[in-house]
């Protein structure tokens, strides 16, 4: 859920450039390397999850040694990231590719509208301690977004498959044949659901003293100025 940053208390936050359109030119990149794989399918797809999978975990393994002080806890990171990360890879890769879309798009969608609901409203933070940008908003319009795009995926599917009756496609069959109202319910749960990484990341973060988990990315290369009394100090 990536809200906007959260400005300094008790002082007026320096203004700095916004970002928002590198984002976007990072994401149209992403998009249209997944796309290109996804089109591809078969093989290329599964190379390109797995070689994705393989980059997430190295950059989990090099924030978890800035966030670590002892060799045991950085040992639990690993093994806990490299279970974590290889199962997420494996499912995509046998996951049919209609669903594939569809648990990728809920992901994009959560993040979009967390991003922009939590820098157009701001308002209460959910764990300041932990992730200081993450905000009440945001994860509402997380949620909103989830589901609508879950209410969608599956009104299509319905329709698609109506495709296949005698009669032929058919709108009317796809909205009574398909439950929306509950398809948008489990969107926005598990928009909640694919939170509890993102703050352990964020958790990870404040620990390394990092804003950021990935120098890969244009427009995530900012870093955390270092606390003079550290959180877990």
């Amino acid at each position: 859920m990536a809200d906007a940053d959260a400005p300094a208390t008790g002082a007026a936050a320096p203004a700095r450039k916004s970002d928002l359109k590198v984002r976007i030119a990072s994401a149209a990149v992403m998009l249209a390397i997944a796309g290109a794989a996804l089109w591809l399918g078969g093989n290329a797809l599964d190379l390109f999850i797995l070689a994705v999978g393989f980059g997430v975990f190295v950059e989990f393994v090099l924030l978890a040694k800035k966030a670590s002080q002892v060799s045991a806890q950085l040992a639990s990171f690993v093994i806990g990231g490299a279970f974590y990360i290889g199962w997420a890879a494996l499912a995509l890769v046998v996951m049919p590719e209609p669903l594939l879309i569809g648990t990728m798009g809920l992901v994009i969608c959560t993040d979009t509208g967390a991003y922009f609901t939590g820098r157009a409203i701001g308002g209460p933070k959910i764990a300041p301690k932990i992730s200081p940008s993450k905000t009440w908003a945001g994860l509402a319009g997380g949620m909103a977004a989830a589901g609508i795009w879950t209410g969608l995926a599956v009104l299509l599917g319905g329709y698609l498959i109506s495709a296949l009756s005698p009669t032929g496609a058919s709108l009317y069959t796809a909205l009574h044949t398909t439950n929306i109202g509950l398809a948008a319910i489990a969107g926005a749960v598990l928009a909640v659901t694919a939170q509890t990484g993102d703050f352990f990341e964020s958790w990870l973060k404040r620990r390394a003293g990092v804003k950021d988990s990935s120098r890969l990315i244009p427009g995530q290369m900012r870093t955390r100025r270092p606390r003079r009394n550290p959180p877990w100090g």
